[in-house]
């Protein structure tokens, strides 16, 4: 109710209609009408979710601005809060090193 309050007779919001889509597909998975301790953990922590992948896509995504898969040290440079705030750089102390590949 804090973040939707359903009126009677009004619409659901296109954000409700895919959250519950969401959860009825991919988080209730044994169809329950409830979240148990396994789904709960399964939602949280996948076994076939890559998170350092996953982040490295991201900042990839992001920063390459001529969308060849490649980031030159401009691109980098130019995105740098980014890299600073993420994981996959160790907060930004990874870039401080000496790497060939920039």
């Amino acid at each position: 109710a804090d973040m939707f309050a359903n009126e009677e007779g009004g619409p659901e919001p296109d954000w409700v209609i895919t959250e519950r889509e969401q959860f009825s597909d991919f988080r209730d998975l044994n169809k329950d009408g409830k979240m148990d301790k396994d789904e709960i953990q399964h939602w949280i922590l996948p076994q076939d979710y890559d998170h350092a992948l996953a982040e490295a896509r991201h900042l990839v995504y992001e920063s390459d601005v001529d969308k060849d898969q490649k980031l030159t040290k401009e691109e980098v440079l130019n995105n740098w809060n980014m890299f600073v705030g993420s994981q996959a750089t160790n907060y930004g102390e990874d870039l401080t090193r000496n790497h060939d590949e920039l």
